[in-house]
């Protein structure tokens, strides 16, 4: 009885370490007791799907029969620590564009256009395939990718449950020291992006049949012990509808409620200027009736009184302070040329203004944040990075500088401060630090935190002549307007490729085209297509903003807007019922329905509205009255004196 006793307390110890040890195994360093795995492999390699996709896993195999690991509960891999070759592929002229990561994880593109562009030359996220996305690679002579380059040693773990055969029919090695398989009896499964290769074949004693929820179970262990899991690679944002929708008319509504009550910060020491802007506010809100100008065109403005009654005060009390802090080319330095120029034609005008400029910032109503978010991203982001936040944190480093050095900032936490910035990036550089302050952003989007009422949506003009910036001005008339409805661009995002699904090719009066070839002939082909169309078609890109809507004004064609959540520009003060269509991205395969439905008296109104609001995007070296320059320093200031609040 005594030896029952011992055998099966024995017994129960032997159960409980075997359990032990297979629950330790997979965030160890080393082999199960009973596994019978080489401890020295070669290498092939698969791209790892981490969060952070900067190194490759190196999945090294072992080169024999392995009896007995079918039945084992893991497999000791190694990893090494190696750089993530960002796929590049040239767009135009030659020019190699890459793609990186935002903070989010998110997938996104890095548009870097030349000047001399005429269209968006930025590339689509959609054309770097991933691993899971080219050929399979279990078929003869496919080569297993990529050579190892890296130094740092890691651990992997294929976790307890996962089998695979690694037989010594399936790999054998190239010249080049890559992995090929050459077992005919492979076929090729998609777990979670990674293509991997399993073999039907149940005789043989290393064979086993599953690599079931391969991606989910590896595990990463490094030589510091600490440990991530791979997760499944997700899908970039700008490839996706939104989550939720603004359409123009909630917008509307989102703006009388915002003028209603005030939203910004109260100062934290009354001043005189905030008395001036308070008195400015009265007298805009009971501004005599005015339903003819002159200069402007009553139709094209929300309530032309209140307008004109704005611009008058604005020129006769706006004073702004300019921070001359901040070394080029980050600051002081405007870019003029190109998709993100509006941003430095107004630092430009602002920084060369003596009328609304002031030295002494005590007189001050507003305050400039003269950088350049273009400049930002190509004076500091570290190409093929995947990561963006050096670029905020080096504006949170300048606020911070700015509300050591000076008070004003601290009084109203930015309120009074205002940013100029087209790049598509100034919405996350901007994010906290700079909440508060005014920003006049191209990326218009209020799912990226645009307030409508106190931020400004900024005309995304392309620049391609600084001395002559109104270039190819005008079209033809209406009635010479032979195009229905014309669009030519790259296929960034998912909503342009929905548009050629239903349009391309499929009716004469719709001129809607993919990416025309480059070339000088080409892009007058492009200008002389939108010169000769009633309408241009201006869908959302990567971003909700695109410079088709400015183009097709230059061209006297009516833009039609397809991109929900974006706020047109000059939302606050301007009707765009007058000179555009404004359509919900569900509406595209009713497209050509909706522009025959508008009749031609009311067309006739629309291109006369263009012609119009021509005045009103233009960039001048001398500025002139009303035009892009000063609509847009009206806007900050239309917007302040609506939000200000008093001690």
């Amino acid at each position: 009885m005594g030896n029952r006793r011992l055998l099966f307390l024995l017994g129960v110890l032997a159960v409980n370490y075997l359990l032990f040890q297979s629950i330790l195994v997979p965030y160890g360093s080393g082999n199960a007791p009973w596994s019978s795995v080489p401890q020295k492999f070669d290498k092939v390699r698969f791209p790892s799907l981490h969060s952070t996709p900067k190194y490759f896993t190196d999945w090294s195999p072992p080169m024999g029969s392995v009896s007995g690991f079918s039945n084992s509960s893991a497999f000791i891999a190694t990893v090494e620590k190696t750089p993530n070759p960002i796929v590049q592929f040239e767009v135009g002229d030659g020019k190699k564009m890459g793609k990186h990561n935002d903070e989010n994880g998110d997938l996104v593109s890095e548009r870097n256009i030349s000047n001399d562009d005429v269209f968006e030359h930025g590339t689509d996220r959609n054309d770097a395939r991933s691993l899971s996305e080219k050929k399979d690679v279990g078929r003869k002579g496919d080569r297993l990718d990529l050579e190892s380059v890296g130094s740092q040693n890691f651990n992997a773990i294929l976790a307890k449950g996962s089998n695979v055969n690694f037989s010594g029919k399936q790999f054998s090695k190239t010249e080049g020291g890559a992995w090929l398989v050459n077992d005919n009896n492979m076929d090729s499964r998609e777990y979670d992006g990674v293509r991997v290769h399993t073999s039907h074949s149940s005789t043989s004693s290393t064979n086993v049949t599953s690599l079931e929820n391969f991606a989910q179970k590896v595990a990463f262990s490094a030589s510091n012990n600490s440990t991530a899991m791979i997760t499944p690679r997700r899908k970039m944002r700008c490839m996706m509808p939104p989550k939720t929708r603004t359409l123009i008319q909630e917008m509307n509504h989102i703006l009388v409620r915002r003028r209603a009550s005030a939203r910004a910060m109260r100062p934290r020491w009354s001043s005189k200027r905030d008395l001036e802007i308070l008195a400015a506010r009265l007298e805009i809100e009971h501004a005599p009736i005015v339903t003819q100008d002159k200069e402007l065109y009553a139709p094209l403005f929300r309530n032309l009184s209140m307008f004109k009654r704005s611009y008058e005060l604005m020129e006769r009390t706006l004073k702004v302070y300019i921070y001359k802090d901040g070394d080029k080319p980050i600051f002081h330095q405007p870019i003029l040329k190109g998709l993100y120029a509006s941003e430095g034609w107004f630092m430009k005008l602002m920084e060369e203004n003596k009328y609304f400029a002031v030295k002494d910032p005590s007189k001050a109503h507003l305050f400039y944040l003269p950088f350049s978010a273009r400049m930002l991203e190509h004076s500091l982001y570290v190409r093929n990075s995947h990561n963006r936040t050096n670029l905020r944190q080096f504006l949170k480093d300048y606020t911070d500088k700015i509300s050591a050095k000076y008070r004003h900032f601290n009084r109203t936490g930015g309120a009074d401060h205002f940013l100029v910035a087209c790049h598509d990036w100034a919405p996350y550089e901007t994010r906290h630090h700079m909440e508060y302050c005014i920003k006049a952003l191209c990326n218009a989007d209020v799912t990226q935190g645009f307030k409508i009422g106190r931020d400004v949506s900024l005309p995304e003009a392309y620049i391609r002549s600084v001395r002559d910036p109104q270039r190819d001005l005008g079209g033809k008339p209406p009635h010479q307007r032979a195009i229905l409805a014309f669009y030519a661009g790259n296929m960034h995002g998912y909503l342009r490729p929905i548009l050629l699904k239903h349009w391309k090719d499929k009716d004469p009066d719709m001129k809607i085209y993919g990416p025309m070839p480059h070339g000088i002939a080409n892009k007058m082909n492009y200008i002389h297509h939108m010169k000769n169309s009633k309408y241009c078609i201006c869908p959302k890109g990567y971003e909700v903003n695109s410079p088709r809507v400015v183009e097709a004004i230059f061209y006297e064609c009516v833009p039609v807007i397809i991109s929900d959540n974006f706020v047109p520009p000059f939302f606050e003060v301007l009707n765009w019922d007058a000179f555009s269509i404004i359509l919900a991205e569900k509406d595209i395969p009713n497209l050509k329905q909706i522009l025959l439905s508008v009749s031609q008296e009311k067309y006739l109104k629309l291109q006369l509205g263009v012609r119009k609001a021509q005045k009103h995007f233009f960039w001048h070296v001398k500025p002139l009255k009303y035009d892009l320059f000063h609509m847009t320093l009206h806007s900050i200031w239309y917007n302040r004196v609506f939000q200000i609040k008093l001690r």
